[in-house]
């Protein structure tokens, strides 16, 4: 398995243990436990993002910029549904 591989796949799971974490603060019954899950997610993301950028410096995780034109195509089409 190579570094990238082995990136992709902590990106994933992290994404996955985030949307876990999310629902859970949505759902908490009490305000202890709301915190506690919230403070649990903000750490997830910070781990989440340090590993998208470590796969962006590395060139294994592309984006590509959208011109504005393309992007109020967009907003509008979605206006009109």
């Amino acid at each position: 398995m190579n570094d990238k591989l082995i990136m992709e796949n902590v990106l994933l799971l992290l994404k996955g243990t985030a949307e876990v974490y999310v629902h859970g603060t949505e759902e908490a019954s009490n305000k202890k436990v709301h915190s506690i899950l919230k403070s649990c997610l903000e750490e997830i993301l910070k781990m989440q993002y340090e590993v998208y950028t470590k796969m962006t410096e590395c060139g294994w995780y592309k984006t590509k910029n959208i011109d504005n034109k393309t992007i109020m195509k967009t907003i509008q089409k979605l206006k009109s549904n």
